[in-house]
């Protein structure tokens, strides 16, 4: 292992999409990033109350409204779901496609709660390459698993957590998604999820050693942060054709690192059906010096990576949350 760790830089990168490459003439954030938050604390609570208190049958029922109040309450996200579901399905969506795309999006948020409880028993739970995990586990060096916005990561964490030797971490911003995190503690004290803050002196290393220990760190890769405009950065790439910009900084991290990085998703199925999979995406442990070489297998990673999400959302395009202006349209 190196003995060099730039934590600033290289999570810099992480936060951006950031590289060898990357400047000023990439399209600034998605505007994600600065919406305030449409949840509130109290409707949250009173949502997982239901959930805790009345069950799972009576909580969907309530997802109804709730759902109802999106579509009509919400026409930006609407306006971009709408965009995405075109490229897609192929077609021009329909106000039932809306409807369902939001409502599958509330459902995962309600399930949530259940998974958080440990209350796996309450699904039907299908998981698919399994043994990739375990065979990368049994080498005692961990490895980076990079999903996107799709489906539920509560319920590829429940699964960890229901086999002893998979402890997973996410990397993230410790601000996203705080509320539902302290709802989700509430009605369940167990719950810990186990996360690597990034954009602190110390963050690589702090990956490094959750590695080091046999840990699975989780990122998502089809988003990328604001930064310092000198570095903000991003991977063009062709995604339901239209050109897309992703950011490459997990993949430079795993390499950095020199660790395996395994595709993950939880995809909803509806109902009670969930499917979780594994699959490998790329292979950074062998040391490589020349620099355009690393250049080359970061690319045909991010490529990968990408082809995998498109072939997803197609799959499965209800699963895919990401309301805002991925395309940078507006």
């Amino acid at each position: 292992m190196t003995s060099i760790w730039p934590p600033r830089d290289v999570m810099n990168e992480v936060a951006t999409g950031g590289g060898p490459g990357a400047g000023p003439g990439a399209p600034r954030a998605a505007d994600w990033a600065a919406a305030p938050e449409r949840s509130n604390r109290f409707a949250l609570a009173l949502m997982a109350w239901i959930a805790v208190r009345l069950g799972r049958r009576i909580a969907r029922g309530v997802l109804l409204p709730v759902t109802l109040y999106f579509v009509c309450f919400a026409p930006t996200a609407r306006r971009h779901s709408a965009r995405y579901l075109e490229r897609a399905l192929g077609r021009r969506p329909t106000l039932a496609d809306s409807w369902r795309h939001f409502h599958t999006f509330a459902s995962t948020v309600l399930d949530r709660i259940y998974f958080a409880r440990g209350a796996l028993h309450e699904f039907d739970v299908q998981l698919n390459g399994a043994e990739l995990v375990d065979a990368t586990l049994a080498e005692g060096r961990g490895a980076f698993l990079l999903g996107a916005h799709i489906g539920s990561f509560e319920a590829l964490h429940a699964v960890g957590q229901s086999r002893q030797q998979m402890r997973v971490a996410m990397v993230m911003y410790p601000d996203n998604a705080r509320l539902i995190h302290a709802v989700l503690q509430s009605v369940a004290p167990q719950f810990e999820l186990n996360i690597i803050p990034i954009g602190r002196a110390g963050s690589t290393l702090a990956i490094r050693d959750w590695l080091d220990g046999g840990g699975l760190a989780g990122l998502l890769g089809d988003r990328f942060l604001p930064g310092d405009p000198a570095r903000a950065g991003s991977v063009a790439l062709p995604f339901l054709g239209r050109t897309a910009h992703f950011g490459d900084g997990p993949l430079r991290l795993a390499q950095l690192l020199r660790r395996r990085v395994i595709f993950m998703v939880g995809l909803y199925h509806g109902g009670r059906r969930y499917e979780v999979r594994f699959e490998p995406l790329a292979d950074f442990r062998e040391r490589t010096d020349d620099a355009g070489e690393r250049e080359r297998l970061v690319r045909e990673a991010m490529r990968a990576y990408v082809a995998k999400l498109e072939a997803l959302v197609r799959e499965a395009p209800y699963n895919w949350f990401n309301f805002h202006d991925f395309w940078h349209e507006a």
